[in-house]
């Protein structure tokens, strides 16, 4: 786990990079130090730079990066590839593959030489990886199938660049009369975050999950997808359906376990993170699991997620977050995004890896899981809308008709409303921020429809049920570019290894098939049926049975209180007027502040945009990091070779 950055001049006679643009580069990878402060390292060489600030977790003394390798390639690569000792014994027999470290990437680097595109779909793990090939002159790049590790990319008339986060990459992209994307600024509103490929930064894009690119000097970037999950109901025995679903998370549990340094666990109260604290305790008694939560009454999870934790026997450290919390971390949080999400639960995320980076390195995750086995509530929308979705097409022209008369907040206005509009129209993501008309207001420009980037997902599920549709939407858009996205910045803020044992290859093909009906029962408020049948006798019946939290975020009570205050200063001193309406957020929060309606996810999407305008666009508040944290368990500077 940690941060990569590389460069290719598009120049193939191009010399060793300058002394002003290696101390760029250099500066540059500086930015990512929290990632992987035990080293630093640059490799500078004929038209190129490869740099990699490193967190050892497996063979430490080693593994060194950036990685030489069979005399051709420089590979810089992060994440962790969880069957590498498999792959190790496979490359030895099949091909006589020689290695001189002990682990996980020269395993990748020798899997990459010898099966090239193929060994994508044999890695079992998350990953970020660029491979210089210098004998062609070819870059080479890939990331996991689910997006959890990032990769961003840059080509200029200098060649290309890539890297672990945007800000390594922002010094070296032309912004001529400023570089704003406003069609990713739309699509945020939408979302509440800003989906892949795309960034606010029109010239820099993110490799999207499950793709590959190749790039050669005066060839461009050519992108292939390697791996598309796929969600296709089948009809399955359920108690056989239930084992593959233990088997396969158990042994990805065991797998996520390996490491050299402490490993501990996310706790809420759900069944999601219980039943990973449960199988790890199983292999490691003494684990050690983290929860968090507010000082707002039903705003914790820490009660539930001690009970939990007695039942299992583990030891629980939890977190309370106040509001002068909030305040005094927001920008960091922020400016760690590179690309603003507007999920409050950023928040206690970024306190409770802070509180377990001081106790371990790693911590296993539940992320993956509410996507892959149907765990969000809006899942069964299909099933209570099936009776209206079934009218003839004239009646339901009628009722949509009806619906639009009704005045705001009639009782049965909103169930017309999404009863007659085609699912593709009605969902967009878990979130759904700004619908189009009020976008309309806010924007001062024209707003890409979220169609855009819904549209064709839609299209590859046109053969399935509605409630696989959702699902299939928010592991192409939600998963990656909130959920993992968040949990990546915030981990990594504190030097710390987040892993997700839903989001392995095993587990991925015992959900893949299952029917909706053993994921959402019907005539029940269960989600994720089969999950919690496969934990029957392994999770508390306590957690089993009920529905999570999820470290829920009091951001509509912060929105009446000085947090309030501060967002309403923020909307009044904010620069980005030409960009948004920001009158119209303020009377927003006024409404709010008044107690007439919730606006609380509008206007903290809109503050949480305007704070990163201010940090990164007007430079009108500064950044610091944390006194302390950076270079602590590291070296002072980067090593180099040339």
């Amino acid at each position: 786990m940690c941060g990569l950055s590389a460069f290719v001049s598009s120049r193939p006679d191009a010399g060793p990079p300058d002394a002003a643009t290696a101390a760029a580069f250099a500066a540059a990878l500086e930015t990512m130090r929290h990632r992987g402060p035990d080293d630093t390292r640059i490799e500078y060489g004929d038209g190129y730079a490869f740099g990699f600030n490193r967190l050892a977790i497996i063979d430490r003394e080693h593994s060194v990066q950036p990685l030489r390798y069979a005399g051709r390639w420089t590979v810089v690569f992060n994440g962790e590839i969880y069957n590498y000792r498999e792959l190790r014994a496979d490359l030895i027999r099949e091909h006589g593959a020689a290695f001189t470290t002990d682990g996980d990437s020269e395993v990748l680097a020798a899997a990459f030489h010898y099966w090239g595109e193929a060994a994508l779909s044999r890695l079992r793990g998350m990953f970020a990886f660029v491979a210089y090939d210098h004998r062609t002159g070819t870059v080479h790049a890939a990331r996991d199938a689910f997006g959890i590790k990032p990769l961003y990319v840059l080509e200029t008339s200098d060649g290309l660049f890539l890297a672990s986060e945007r800000k390594a990459l922002d010094p070296f992209a032309a912004s001529p009369g400023g570089a704003l994307d406003t069609d990713a600024l739309a699509h945020y509103l939408t979302f509440q975050y800003v989906p892949d490929p795309l960034t606010l930064h029109r010239h820099i894009r993110r490799l999207a999950p499950g793709h590959r690119l190749v790039w050669t000097p005066g060839g461009g970037v050519r992108e292939h997808r390697w791996f598309k999950p796929s969600l296709r109901p089948l009809r399955v025995q359920p108690e056989a359906a239930y084992q593959a679903i233990q088997d396969a998370l158990t042994a990805s549990v065991g797998k996520h376990l390996h490491a050299e340094v402490p490993v501990g666990a996310f706790l809420s109260s759900g069944v999601d993170s219980s039943a990973i604290v449960a199988l790890a305790a199983r292999t490691a008694p003494d684990l050690h699991a983290f929860t968090a939560g507010f000082a707002e009454h039903g705003y914790s999870e820490i009660e539930v997620a001690q009970d939990t934790a007695d039942q299992l026997g583990v030891r629980l450290t939890p977190t309370v977050v106040t509001d002068d919390d909030v305040l005094a971390a927001l920008p960091r949080i922020v400016q760690l995004l590179d690309d603003p999400v507007a999920d409050p639960s950023l928040i206690p995320l970024y306190f409770l890896c802070r509180t377990a980076a001081r106790h371990v390195t790693v911590v296993l995750s539940g992320e993956g899981s509410d996507e892959l086995f149907g765990g969000y509530t809006i899942y069964r929308e299909p099933m209570s809308l099936a009776g209206v979705d079934r009218l003839p097409a004239g009646m339901k022209r009628g009722l949509r008709h009806l619906a639009e008369v009704l005045p705001e907040g009639v009782k049965g206005r909103s169930f017309l409303e999404r009863g007659t509009t085609p699912i593709e129209q009605r969902y967009y993501g878990n979130a759904r921020i700004f619908d189009p008309e009020e976008k309309a207001r806010l924007l001062r420009h024209t707003a890409q429809p979220h169609t855009a980037i819904t549209a064709h997902l839609y299209a590859e599920t046109a053969d399935v049920d509605d409630v696989a549709s959702m699902q299939y939407v928010d592991l192409h858009t939600w998963l990656p570019g909130d959920i993992l996205a968040k949990a990546d910045r915030m981990s990594m803020a504190h030097s710390l290894e987040l892993r997700v044992p839903f989001l392995d290859q095993q587990v991925y093909a015992a959900a893949a098939g299952l029917p909706t009906e053993l994921k959402l029962p019907a005539g029940t408020r269960t989600t994720k049926h089969a999950l919690r049948e496969a934990m029957r006798g392994i999770v508390p019946e306590s957690v089993r049975a009920n529905r999570k939290l999820g470290f829920p975020t009091p951001t509509r009570l912060w929105l009446r209180g000085p947090i309030g205050d501060w967002v309403d200063w923020l909307l009044a001193t904010s620069q980005a007027g030409h960009l948004l309406d920001l009158g119209y957020a303020r009377d927003l929060l006024a409404e709010h502040r008044r107690g007439e309606a919730d606006r609380s996810r509008k206007v903290w999407t809109v503050a949480m945009f305007c704070l990163w305008h201010a940090i990164h666009v007007e430079r009108s508040i500064a950044v610091t990091e944390p006194a302390g944290l950076i270079g602590a368990a590291g070296s002072a500077g980067p090593s180099t070779t040339r």
